[in-house]
């Protein structure tokens, strides 16, 4: 029989992990022109989020709060393509009508951008409501911003992250989804190469009838504690928040940031860490238009698109990657969870013959005539088939 794969051999094993892929053109590249693949969304089943996250185990919990939050994150794999997940878990009584939260969850799993950690998923089994996002390994822009440990952001890698998060609102406003919940510097994420992604999570509100804000009231929008409702101009407004925070490298009230602002003191703004990396140019620059962004009236901020051309003016070192700009090794990915293995998967992955060779015995394993394999003969055909599955 030679190479060949059979139903029982590696080969089949290896075929059903490969991940199921969607290409697209309508795609943001950031400019790069390249055609790229992403994950297909899918409808998951309880079980296979159940098998992703170990039972929800607490030690796969990465949000926030652990277990405390309303809304709780893990991190999980995906076993059918071994793909690293980010699974939002609602409170359950968050989406009572699975109807509305599926049509929500598909609209936001249509989108696909560079500049997002995007929603390849969703699942809605019972009173369980999960969505499942791309994994980003590199923590939170409020963890690298206020709470760094070897080196603080570089003013080049900060305009960086403002310029990749307006061209993400310009995408998500583009695609008819502008509205984002709670814009913070917890949403913002660092993927395998550093890169700054928006949380696809914010696209969708808490709960059906839920708050677009949880922070602090002195970082809300002042339209949206008038009437309750998050709109575009809402979503401007918080990304103003956020240049303050790159700016000064704290969570800065924009009420204070703005008496500032209007003393002409601006650099009383500016995180110490930067002094003597930024020109007084390019800091006037971002206090200019995080000022716009937080306009009291919400008609005088300016749109996503504006801002684009705005921080694309004032990019720096925009040939160095953005892995080494932020002091990570490229590519670096989580590390490995332990799969849970059938025995003949452990056998498989111990490259034990023997072990293999008898577990096929006791399923019956045959060949393609019909004959059982003596066993000298099933070693022979083990190794050229392991050799065939594992050297192309």
């Amino acid at each position: 029989m030679g190479a060949r794969c059979s139903k029982f051999s590696i080969c089949w094993f290896q075929s059903h992990l490969k991940a199921t892929i969607l290409e697209s053109s309508d795609l943001d590249n950031g400019g790069k022109g390249e055609k790229q693949t992403w994950p297909s969304f899918t409808e998951f089943s309880l079980e296979h989020m159940k098998a992703a996250t170990n039972g929800f185990s607490s030690d796969n919990i990465v949000s926030e709060h652990g277990e405390k939050a309303p809304n709780v994150v893990y991190k999980g794999k995906l076993l059918k393509n071994d793909l690293w997940v980010a699974v939002k878990r609602f409170n359950k009584f968050a989406w009572p009508d699975p109807r509305q939260f599926l049509e929500e969850a598909r609209a936001v799993g249509s989108l696909r951008s560079e500049r997002l950690a995007n929603l390849i998923g969703c699942c809605c089994e019972g009173e369980e409501r999960l969505l499942v996002a791309e994994f980003m390994p590199h923590e939170t822009l409020a963890k690298h911003l206020f709470h760094w440990e070897n080196q603080p952001m570089k003013w080049a890698m900060r305009l960086r992250v403002a310029l990749y998060l307006a061209q993400a609102l310009e995408y998500c406003s583009s695609k008819g989804r502008a509205l984002y919940h709670d814009l913070n510097a917890y949403r913002i994420l660092f993927d395998n190469d550093g890169n700054p992604r928006l949380s696809c999570f914010g696209l969708m509100k808490n709960s059906r009838d839920g708050k677009s804000y949880s922070t602090n009231l002195a970082f809300t929008p002042p339209e949206y504690l008038r009437t309750g409702r998050v709109t575009a101009e809402s979503v401007v407004y918080s990304f103003g928040t956020l240049l303050l925070d790159l700016m000064s490298g704290k969570h800065i009230p924009p009420s204070h940031a703005l008496d500032l602002i209007r003393g002409k003191n601006f650099l009383m703004l500016m995180d110490s860490a930067l002094e003597g990396h930024f020109s007084n140019d390019d800091g006037a620059e971002l206090v200019r238009l995080a000022s716009r962004c937080l306009q009291y009236e919400a008609r005088e901020r300016p749109n996503a698109k504006s801002l684009v051309v705005s921080l694309m003016s004032v990019q720096k070192e925009a040939e160095v990657p953005s892995y080494v700009l932020m002091g990570i090794p490229q590519g670096t990915t989580s590390p490995k969870q332990p799969l849970s293995l059938t025995p003949f998967g452990e056998a498989c992955l111990r490259f034990d013959l023997t072990a293999i060779h008898e577990i096929l015995e006791e399923k019956g394993y045959q060949d393609d005539e019909g004959i059982a394999n003596e066993p000298n003969a099933g070693h022979l055909e083990l190794q050229e088939t392991w050799r065939y599955c594992f050297s192309s």
